[in-house]
């Protein structure tokens, strides 16, 4: 049986595929329009799965969208109802798009199927809906390697759920209590996004990196006005410091009387300010999130604890988590936010809906694959591409080219990656990656500003060899997918002087704090992923290669991307991004390519007229 999920009309717009329960391939849209986040119907995603199985539409049982947009539409009018008459501006800006689309979106869903396949309506699988937060718990429930557990969702806002709790057992999927708009963790979260001058649905993980450099001395004033919370994590925001419920902005006036200032304007220079609310509003989610998880803990009465969610992205906030030892183990959905939905909600359906069992047998192992589950592309092909762009290459085997490449490293190279299937979700992890040396203490500024094009105060996450990492880290569980921040351990940190301590904001990042300075916060944690040889060989090679050469089980790894383009999906996106930077080689499976023996060696450096920022 044959089943394709689809996320769509919100952000990240994704499909994926589940054949007999088993999810065989996912993608999202972005990489394939090259615009990011987009949210249109997914339909080159969709014609990867297909094509990925050699199957057409006709050929699917089911196909399942992540939420109910009538519901949705519901929670609107009761919204504009409720605070009129307010917002009658947004009321008008979106009421069009919903007449003409949204609302009817059974059928326009059927027509872009029948657009896609040639089919018509009558003939298209059967098209069903699940909730948008049971989308998310069965995305991080049934993929998980456990048979009972806790789930949390956090996000912005679903139909009405901001907040969930559900109980996994086998293949059931049960509802305990749950959180309404517009009291949102995720919202709240944005609003800072927004006043700190970052895009909304986009740049909270800049804010996530902005914290460690503030202080928290915004906690109280966000406690006394903007969030009351009780014992249990349940909560309540006071909708009069916000205007996402009427209006077109996050915030008001009056939120802006409360911070002493307009929100910050995109691009212009980021003060104390800005760091001192990013760290406070993360110190409090993560009490929230402590408070909920510790009640969960309680009333369930369970071992383990699965999530997804936007909100589940905030990989301080799973570290803290994962120290308070509430848990035997935590799972988190690699695409924890909206594209994950398309996944949950084929995973609803198998499981729930047609009441299938789940797989035994795989004790330990999550279903996702390692979120490998994107396009890859053989030697013919790579061929191809780099012969029609005119690239000059050579073609190693694996024994020559892996011990080239820890060279190339060595000498403080910044090298594109690109091997095997594309990763699903925000993650790169490994196959469509640029890496780089983590000794190096300037190259966390080289490739802010020569590769990324991007705010200099923004970290880089470390890839180490799974077996290695609690030598180097904190953490002592997997990280696959790089959803967990742990510590420097003491051994590898470089302890600060009196006078280093008395730094504040981006003079911090001038400090040497490891023997990793090039993934070393500024509070001496990093974004870890741990790479096994069961599950991804070839990383696990050069990263081992690597450590032989330098005594160093740990590389760079940051998605192979410039600022606002999504990561590269195809070889072609490779090379524009690889000849676009300051990058110096490019690795395409077994392709080596050197920049100043290409055709056009110098950058051209268009990313800013090709890519909005991000």
């Amino acid at each position: 049986m044959k089943i394709i999920g689809v996320s769509a009309y919100y952000h990240d717009s994704a499909a994926a595929l589940l054949i007999d329960g088993t999810l065989v391939a996912a993608a999202q849209e972005e990489r394939f329009t090259r615009l990011k986040h987009d949210a249109s119907f997914p339909e080159n995603a969709i014609r990867f799965l297909l094509e990925h199985q050699g199957i057409e539409l006709i050929d699917i049982d089911y196909l399942v969208f992540y939420d109910k947009p009538l519901v949705k539409f519901e929670r609107l009018l009761e919204t504009y109802l409720s605070y009129a008459p307010k917002g009658l501006r947004s009321f008008l800006a979106s009421m069009p798009v919903w007449l003409k689309e949204k609302l009817f979106l059974k059928q326009q869903l059927k027509k872009e199927f029948s657009k896609l396949s040639g089919l018509k309506h009558n003939d298209l699988p059967p098209l069903m809906f699940t909730e948008h937060h049971q989308s998310h718990a069965a995305s991080a429930f049934f993929p998980s390697p456990f048979q009972r557990s806790a789930v949390l969702c956090v996000d912005g806002v679903g139909e009405w759920v901001t907040t969930s709790v559900w109980l996994g057992d086998g293949n059931r999927l049960d509802p305990i209590w749950e959180i309404h708009f517009p009291h949102s963790l995720g919202l709240l979260y944005s609003a800072f996004t927004y006043y700190a001058g970052f895009r909304v649905n986009s740049g909270e993980y800049k804010l996530m990196g902005l914290a460690p450099y503030g202080e928290p001395r915004y906690v109280k004033q966000i406690y006394e006005h903007l969030i009351d919370v009780k014992p249990d994590g349940s909560f309540r925001l006071n909708m009069d410091y916000f205007n996402y419920t009427t209006g077109l902005t996050m915030t008001n006036a009056k939120f802006n009387q409360l911070f002493e200032g307009l929100p910050r304007a995109p691009e212009s220079p980021i003060s104390q300010k800005e760091m001192d609310l990013a760290c406070s509003i993360q110190l409090v989610i993560e009490e929230v999130i402590l408070r909920i998880t510790s009640h969960i803990k309680e009333q369930l009465d369970v071992d383990h604890l699965c999530m997804a969610g936007g909100v589940a992205l905030n990989c301080v906030t799973n570290g803290m988590l994962l120290r308070e030892n509430l848990f035997k183990e935590i799972w988190i959905q690699p695409a924890a936010g909206d594209a994950g939905g398309a996944v949950g909600a084929a995973f609803s359906l198998w499981h729930e809906y047609l009441d299938n069992p789940r797989a035994t047998g795989f004790p330990g192992k999550d279903k996702m694959r390692g979120a490998r589950l994107g396009p890859s592309f053989g030697t013919t092909e790579i061929s191809r591409a780099l012969d029609g762009m005119g690239a000059v290459y050579q073609v190693m085997d694996d024994e020559d080219l892996m011990p080239t490449l820890a060279r190339l490293l060595d000498e403080g190279h910044v090298l594109g990656r690109f091997q095997g299937k594309m990763e699903f979700g925000p993650r790169a992890l490994g196959g469509r990656s640029i890496v780089a040396d983590p000794r190096c203490s300037k190259m966390q500024s080289i490739l802010n500003l020569k590769i990324k094009y991007r705010e200099s105060f923004r970290p880089f996450a470390p890839s180490v060899k799974a077996e290695e990492s609690s030598k180097w880290f904190d953490l002592h569980v997997h990280s696959p997918y790089m959803l967990l921040v742990a510590q420097i351990i003491k051994e590898k940190q470089i302890p600060m002087t009196n006078g280093d301590k008395k730094e504040i904001g981006f003079n911090k990042l001038k400090l040497v704090r490891s023997l990793l300075p090039a993934v070393t916060h500024v509070d001496y944690s990093a974004r870890v992923q741990t790479v096994s040889q069961e599950t991804d060989p070839k990383y696990w090679s050069l990263l081992d290669h690597f450590h032989r050469r330098t005594g160093c089980p740990v590389l760079i790894n940051t998605s192979f991307n410039v600022r606002g383009e999504p990561i590269v999906c195809t070889p072609e996106d490779a090379y524009a991004c690889f000849m676009g930077t300051e990058m110096d080689f490019l690795v395409i499976e077994n392709f080596l390519l050197e920049k100043k023996l290409q055709p056009a060696p110098q950058p051209a450096k268009v990313w800013k007229e090709k890519f909005k920022l991000d």
